[in-house]
């Protein structure tokens, strides 16, 4: 009799799963976003094993008839936070896509050297509001097979108080450690982020900064790719800053070489 009890328990605790399994996989197919932040893991594109430095050589992208990017080169070498900064519109979130292997540059030309493991925050934060904080992270860590310890992941991005709430409860600040927690799972060596920062009150920002800045502590071999269109975010998270604008890169400077950020920024995006 308890055989049966506990097959039978079983059963309809896999049975319970499975369906939130479906559920999981429909929300994510009709969310392409969603999709994009686990289908790097399926597909790893333009990817060297062995190699944690980022290279790109001569990328294009065009999308329809417009030139979204134009001859990109970069060299990323590990252990850096590079800040990635231009006004709207700049062509910053179509080469994080491409970085990522979400989308593919122009066919005919071009090179992208990656690491292997790579972590994805878009800037429109996909996440499955119906599910809890804990369910949500234990969820992506099946679909991708990564190895990593849920409880630790939920206390290095500060997601303990809120661990038990479903996603739609979260304030925003909440919602974008939840998408970074996603992010880093897998142990990535570079982890790209499209404008993490969109949308947060003053004492939101100051938290997830000393996160994303605490990030390189905690894993000392990987890379950080952040966008922005906010000066003072790549003053207080970063070392290196890569201007662009009407996808092309106007300035690459380490911070250290750079006297005033916001004229230099005019300088190279202000419409003449």
């Amino acid at each position: 009799m308890l055989v049966l009890l506990i097959m039978l328990t079983y059963l309809v605790t896999f049975a319970i799963w499975v369906q939130i399994y479906k559920e999981f996989l429909t929300y994510a197919k009709k969310n392409s976003n969603f999709f994009c932040v686990i289908h790097f893991f399926f597909v790893p594109l333009h990817v060297n094993a062995k190699h944690m430095d980022t290279h790109i050589l001569h990328i294009d992208k065009h999308i329809g008839k417009q030139h979204v990017l134009k001859d990109i080169c970069l060299d990323i070498p590990q252990g850096q936070i590079v800040g990635l900064l231009g006004p709207n519109g700049a062509g910053k979130s179509t080469l994080m896509k491409i970085m990522a292997g979400i989308w593919k540059s122009d066919k005919g030309g071009g090179q992208i050297i990656m690491p292997k493991r790579i972590g994805y925050l878009p800037e429109q934060n996909p996440l499955y509001q119906d599910m809890y904080v804990r369910e949500f992270l234990f969820t992506i860590k099946r679909i991708t097979r990564a190895d990593d310890d849920i409880e630790q992941l939920i206390d290095l991005v500060g997601l303990r108080p809120e661990a038990n709430k479903k996603i739609r409860e979260l304030s925003k600040g909440y919602k974008q450690r939840v998408g970074l927690a996603q992010a880093l799972m897998g142990q990535p060596e570079l982890i790209i982020l499209d404008e993490p920062t969109t949308g947060l009150d003053p004492n939101q920002l100051v938290e997830i900064r000393q996160l994303i800045k605490g990030l390189t502590i905690q894993h000392t071999q990987c890379t950080i790719i952040l966008s922005t269109h906010i000066l003072q975010e790549v003053k207080e998270m970063c070392n290196r800053v890569i201007i662009i604008d009407h996808g092309q890169i106007k300035a690459d400077h380490m911070m250290t070489d750079i006297d005033n950020l916001e004229a230099l920024f005019h300088q190279l995006t202000m419409p003449q």
